[in-house]
């Protein structure tokens, strides 16, 4: 099988022009020619999970952040990124990335898919747009709310146990039962105010600033819970996309962890 027939599989699900204007989805190395030996789905690509990809005769990394995020001027192995895309073009390493074209979809999209970890009903896009070209609505984040409201605390405390998280950073609790639950996978500052204006009783997401935990103006409690951890089951979602439809290739979860943070 072609790499090009996965990927139109993929943006069937994500379409490459869903993506943010920073970002840098798609194919990042390698040829949509090459024929698909196994398939590793990671979160982040490093030189780990190329070593990975070797050791497992895999020839495909499909991850959610692109290795390549801002030009590359020179490929002297000065840094990981160079280092991590000259070693996949050595060993004739396939790089795609789906990232916040996955992010601003609905169906399978990374937010929906961290409301259903969560039981959350009457799940709908916290800031939508529509698209021109497909006339779809797409867009950043969720909102949805619990079957039943629940104490601050003991959310904050579930919420630890099923995103199997370290450490919660939250600001003052408003003695209010949790209802209506606003996500954002990764950095989410951008969408405090969306959740506020929805009546989110508590904002997940990640990358908070120090003084940014303040905006949250006992109005709503934001809960950061680190950005790794907030997209990591990402890769169980690409995961099940790709072995449900394609059965004639391996594909393997990544054994490496490649959050950068350390806890104590």
């Amino acid at each position: 099988m072609k790499l090009s027939e996965v990927i139109d599989h993929l943006h069937s699900i994500a379409p490459n022009h869903y993506q943010e204007s920073y970002d840098n989805s798609g194919l990042l190395v390698g040829s949509y020619d090459s024929d698909v030996k196994a398939v590793v789905v990671s979160l982040d690509v490093t030189e780990e999970v190329i070593e990975e990809a070797l050791e497992m005769g895999a020839n495909v990394v499909i991850s959610h952040h692109p290795i390549i995020f801002s030009g590359l001027r020179r490929l002297t192995g000065s840094n990981y990124i160079e280092r991590i895309v000259a070693k996949a073009i050595k060993h004739d390493i396939n790089l795609f990335a789906i990232h916040t074209n996955l992010d601003n979809v609905y169906t399978n999209g990374v937010n929906t898919y961290i409301a259903q970890k969560l039981d959350l009903k009457n799940v709908e896009i916290l800031r939508p747009k529509l698209d021109v070209e497909s006339a779809d609505t797409i867009g950043a984040g969720v909102i949805g709310e619990l079957e039943t409201g629940q104490e601050e605390l003991a959310f904050l405390h579930s919420l630890k146990q099923t995103m199997n998280v370290n450490t919660i950073k939250y600001t003052a609790l408003r003695q209010k039962a949790i209802r209506k639950v606003a996500i954002c996978g990764g950095s989410g500052r951008f969408l405090l105010e969306d959740a506020k204006a929805k009546n989110a009783d508590i904002f997940i997401s990640s990358d908070f600033k120090y003084h940014e935990f303040f905006d949250a103006d006992n109005q709503i409690v934001i809960a950061d819970i680190g950005h790794y951890e907030s997209e990591q089951f990402t890769i169980n979602m690409l995961y099940e996309i790709l072995t449900q439809k394609f059965n004639n290739f391996a594909t393997h979860f990544t054994k490496v962890n490649t959050n950068p943070v350390n806890y104590l």
